[in-house]
């Protein structure tokens, strides 16, 4: 064993992204079945003869192993390398997820445009917004923007009364 991997089970600091557990639950259950979407859709796509179809197709199936990986490991227990490549999808930002689920997803629908691609698909890009909007962060209060409203206006006036040349 390295220093690393002693060191690891050690540290245990919680990772706070800022999403609440519910939307956690939200984007893993997108994410699932977006990968189930993307298996049953590719495998469809690839029944036939046309060469970017299959492409598309076998692309989908790939898109679909890569979101279980990331979301749920434990449906790839007979691959060693689960539990690692989930620890460090965990570890990605949400927009670093979003950019990544949502270019995986598109890249099918380019190569081969059809209902299939577009729909099989779908899931999987909804999961990239899903993603995409957790980085914005969580919507303020009203107390707190009624706070910050107040206060543009008495920093309006202030600098309303300064150029009247109005005393402080």
């Amino acid at each position: 064993m390295s220093s690393e991997e002693t060191a690891a089970p050690s540290k245990a600091t919680p990772h706070d992204d800022g999403m609440t557990w519910w939307y956690r639950w939200l984007c893993k259950i997108a994410g699932v079945l977006g990968g189930i979407s993307c298996a049953v859709s590719g495998v469809w796509n690839c029944v036939t003869v046309n060469p970017l179809n299959i492409a598309a197709g076998v692309w989908m199936v790939l898109n679909a192993f890569v979101l279980f990986l990331c979301e749920v490991p434990f449906c790839c227990q007979f691959i060693e390398f689960a539990n690692a490549i989930a620890a460090r999808a965990d570890k990605l930002k949400p927009w670093q997820k979003a950019l990544f689920y949502c270019g995986m997803a598109l890249f099918p629908v380019f190569l081969s445009f059809s209902f299939t691609t577009l729909f099989g698909n779908a899931i999987a890009f909804a999961t990239g917004v899903l993603y995409g909007l957790a980085s914005l962060g969580k919507k303020g209060d009203a107390v707190t923007y009624a706070r910050l409203q107040h206060q543009k206006q008495g920093d309006e006036e202030r600098m309303a009364g300064a150029a009247n040349g109005a005393p402080e």
